[in-house]
């Protein structure tokens, strides 16, 4: 492949990957679209939906991101979804991803102790729907559905070096009626691979 065929390769790629999210105040987008949980289940994000909010994740298995940031991910998850949160991880790779297949997802589910809903966007149109392009990315909606706070966990990936914990705060602020003290952070982490529409 010459050089010139490269860049053009590279820049199409660029071109194909979201480059805008939901705006704050926005509603959930294709809340009622049914995913596979790794339960085989199907469930839409409505489904999940809790009495003081909503928090959707965008992950996969194999980014390295992600993985640094899974147990903190879990752990804020599996907490706020006993304070009226609903959870919802999102993997919206195509599974021909390495590593991100829906036995590795529920291989994941176990090893992590997600006690959530890990669901496969089998389209990757709710990815799109939502402006998501990177894992981890987080959308956060408050009580009447209206996103409140989109972006990462948390400052660091590397845990021990964290400061500000952009996530968890926001999950407080929901739960208790108020607003998030940082609304917008960016997301860091791998693209997301979407699946080519058919």
């Amino acid at each position: 492949m010459t050089v010139k065929s490269r860049i053009m390769m590279a820049l199409m790629m660029l071109v194909a990957v979201q480059t805008w999210a939901l705006n704050l105040g926005d509603s959930i987008p294709m809340a009622d679209t049914k995913m596979k949980n790794v339960d085989d289940k199907e469930l839409s994000v409505a489904d999940v939906k809790g009495e003081k909010g909503t928090l959707v994740i965008f992950s996969c298995n194999h980014c390295p991101f992600v993985i640094a940031w899974e147990e903190r991910i879990a752990a804020l998850g599996n907490e706020y979804r006993k304070k009226g949160i609903g959870v919802i991880q999102i993997n919206s790779n195509d599974p021909k991803t390495a590593g991100d297949t829906f036995e590795a997802m529920q291989k994941r589910t176990k090893e992590r102790g997600f006690e959530f809903p890990y669901v496969v966007d089998a389209t990757s149109d709710v990815a799109r729907a939502f402006g998501a392009s990177r894992t981890p990315e987080l959308f956060l909606f408050d009580a009447a559905g209206k996103l409140v706070y989109h972006g990462a966990v948390d400052d660091n990936k590397e845990a021990s070096n964290v400061k500000d914990r952009f996530l968890k705060d926001a999950l407080e602020a929901v739960v208790a009626g108020k607003e998030a003290p940082v609304k917008e952070t960016k997301a860091v982490g791998c693209s997301i691979k979407f699946r080519t529409k058919g």
